[in-house]
């Protein structure tokens, strides 16, 4: 029998076995919605997390203990040989970028090689991890075959499904977005697209190649990374111009056609991170992509060019810089979510730091502070009369409960409120982007 047969055999009569190799943000909720129609092991080294997860209980706050208990067939382990059986392997790595702003590909490396110790005649294995057109092909398969001693395509085929997690969505989830599916032969394509067609409720769109699938998924968060970056200059030339960026753009965007973005951080583990995987291939084909490192610059530069405006407001309000206490309101990279990679705050916490400023963060979403390795001063409750100034950085509902009276009240006589993300009217604040 032919073996993408046999594999849609196996996915049909529920007998197939899934294997999810890294259970964050992507790889956690795949091995639920997965674990409950077949039998799907979970795989992470991170013993802690899969203690946690066996307890019922998700540190990304993703899936619900409720949730977890329903995913009969899941199994979670960080032993090699619990997974050797598997048909099917999908790996879900973060793809985070170094110091030098280039690809950090090590974990999705790790993950193949590990595929290749346990990997059997006929599996497939699949990618979710953002990556540049050709990593999955070119880069990570050898791997696999390296370790293996199988050869791709006849032993061993491999598909790519870009993940679509936004975290702390709760309309937005996995089983409710389109997922695009690719193989590397077009039986292998079918087999990949039926597969996620057993939970995606969404349904499917089936690539024609794995690169167009990758091209894909890493041009989603630079076109939006642009976008945004375009908007973030916008907002320097109106305060400039001393016109408020969100009048602007409520007026621009009464036109159908206008494209509602605001200013702002751009962090996270995809938006600030993406472009950076697609520029390093541009720039191997011998292309340098100007738009989109141009959009980088402005948008990682924006930590200092808010940190710059709120302290020239303070010598504006005659208020002594040296010694000053500062509240930042919000860590995390966006809001109602407890995920603090690559966020901005921290730039802007470092900018202020710079000044001699005494800042307290609060974040009601980060439970756990020792996950913070930075010197970072965390505070349970803002106190009364206590700061030169608060910056609003991450549009959490606690903090529009609060309200802008409250808020207020955590400065002294004389503060500056900086509203970084517009939860309050203009005349309410200070500043704003």
């Amino acid at each position: 029998m032919d073996k993408a047969n046999r594999l849609l055999d196996l996915l049909q009569s529920n007998e197939i076995k899934i294997c999810i190799i890294g259970l964050g943000y992507v790889g956690l909720p795949l091995a639920v919605e997965f674990g409950k129609k077949f039998k799907t092991i979970g795989f992470d080294i991170n013993i802690q997390r899969l203690e946690e997860l066996k307890d019922g209980y998700d540190q990304t706050l993703e899936i619900t203990s409720d949730e977890i208990k329903l995913s009969n067939h899941l199994s979670l382990t960080s032993n090699i040989d619990d997974i050797r059986n598997a048909d099917v392997y999908i790996v879900t790595v973060p793809t985070p970028i170094s110091d030098d702003k280039k690809p950090n590909l090590e974990p999705i490396f790790s993950a193949s090689k590990l595929v290749g110790k346990v990997i059997s005649d006929g599996n497939v294995v699949i990618y979710e991890s953002t990556v540049y057109p050709g990593a999955t092909e070119e880069d990570c398969i050898p791997l696999i075959e390296k370790e293996s001693n199988f050869i791709f395509n006849q032993n061993f085929y491999a598909g790519y499904s870009p993940e679509r997690i936004n975290p702390g969505d709760k309309e937005h989830t996995l089983t409710n977005i389109t997922k695009i599916t690719s193989g590397s032969t077009p039986s292998i394509s079918v087999f990949v697209d039926e597969l996620y067609k057993s939970i995606i409720l969404a349904g499917t769109y089936r690539a024609p190649s794995i690169r167009v699938a990758e091209a894909a998924k890493v041009i989603e968060n630079t076109q939006r990374d642009v976008n945004i970056g375009l908007i973030n200059e916008l907002s320097i030339i109106f305060n400039r111009l001393n016109i408020d960026t969100e009048e602007v753009l409520k007026a621009a965007g009464t036109k159908w056609n206008f494209l509602n973005f605001r200013p702002g951080l751009v962090g996270g583990h995809c938006i600030g991170v993406d472009p950076y995987y697609l520029t390093y291939k541009a720039d191997k084909v011998g292309l340098k992509p100007e738009v989109i490192l141009a959009g980088r610059k402005t948008n990682d530069s924006m930590s200092k060019t808010i940190v710059k405006r709120f302290l020239e407001q303070f010598e504006n309000n005659n208020i002594k810089l040296t010694n000053s206490r500062v509240l930042v309101m919000g860590l995390t990279f966006k809001e109602n979510c407890p995920d603090i990679r690559n966020s901005k705050v921290f730039d802007v916490i470092d900018e202020l730091h710079k000044s001699k400023i005494n800042v307290d963060v609060y974040d009601p979403w980060i439970k756990d502070k020792n996950i913070i390795n930075r010197d970072i001063r965390f505070i349970e409750t803002p106190k009364t009369n206590e700061y030169d100034g608060i910056i609003i950085s991450v549009a959490h509902e606690q903090f529009k409960e609060l309200g802008i009276n409250q808020i207020r009240s955590f400065g002294k006589e004389k503060n500056i409120i900086f509203d970084l993300k517009y939860i309050f009217d203009s005349d309410y604040t200070d500043l704003r982007l």
